[in-house]
């Protein structure tokens, strides 16, 4: 099978035989790489997969999944596919590697926030839940893609209260939005811009403990 990503892997150090692990996408943010995901949730290693997925488009020095024609305005075409790719790239993972298919996880920084966002929606139960750390869903999403049903996807979603590329209107926006849609979702704003805080990203590890527990 020809993927469509280069990809990091990080499998538990003293992993059992036979057995299947709880397992975390990370999808990065824009002119960013796989790697600086990792960073986020290295303390949860021992006991998760983790996936760091690079974009496939050259930005500078870093990488995205997808181009803008402008800001929040994505090619829908490199969008669209950028959707059926990562979705059968974790199909390909997941048969790859001892991944457990009931606890896959996207975690996502901006453009990796709205593709996880997405994903959540056109997978729907074959995800536990994600991570959108300030993103937004695209309103053609909403509207025009097949979607599943999220009752029982968990999601934590993030929002900078000063984020200066997309005001904190959109995070509550996207949390109002995914009331409608599950029964488990969380939502939390810290006192950054465009970015990842420290206590934000403490939430983030503390809300994937949670998650091992349901």
């Amino acid at each position: 099978m020809t993927i469509a990503y280069e990809y990091d892997i990080h499998l538990p150090p003293n992993r059992e035989p036979g057995r299947n692990y709880p397992t975390i996408f990370t999808l990065h943010g824009k002119g960013s790489n796989e790697r600086n995901m990792f960073s986020l949730v290295e303390s949860l290693s021992d006991e998760f997969i983790i996936v760091g997925i690079r974009g496939n488009f050259i930005l500078g020095a870093g990488f995205q999944y997808y181009e803008l024609k402008s800001l929040g305005n994505p090619i829908r075409e490199q969008f669209d596919l950028a959707i059926k790719q990562l979705e059968s790239f974790i199909s390909y993972a997941s048969e790859k590697y001892p991944i457990d298919q009931a606890q896959r996880y996207l975690l996502g920084f901006s453009q990796g926030a709205i593709l996880s966002m997405t994903l959540a929606m056109t997978m729907g139960e074959q995800l536990k839940g994600i991570v959108a750390l300030n993103g937004y869903v695209p309103q053609f999403v909403k509207t025009e893609y097949p979607l599943s049903s999220t009752d029982k996807v968990h999601v934590f979603i993030s929002h900078g209260q000063y984020d200066s590329v997309f005001p904190l209107r959109i995070g509550e926006e996207n949390a109002a939005y995914f009331q409608t849609l599950t029964s488990y979702l969380t939502f939390k704003t810290y006192p950054t811009d465009h970015g990842v805080s420290e206590d934000n990203q403490r939430d983030i590890i503390k809300w994937f403990k949670e998650r091992e527990q349901v």
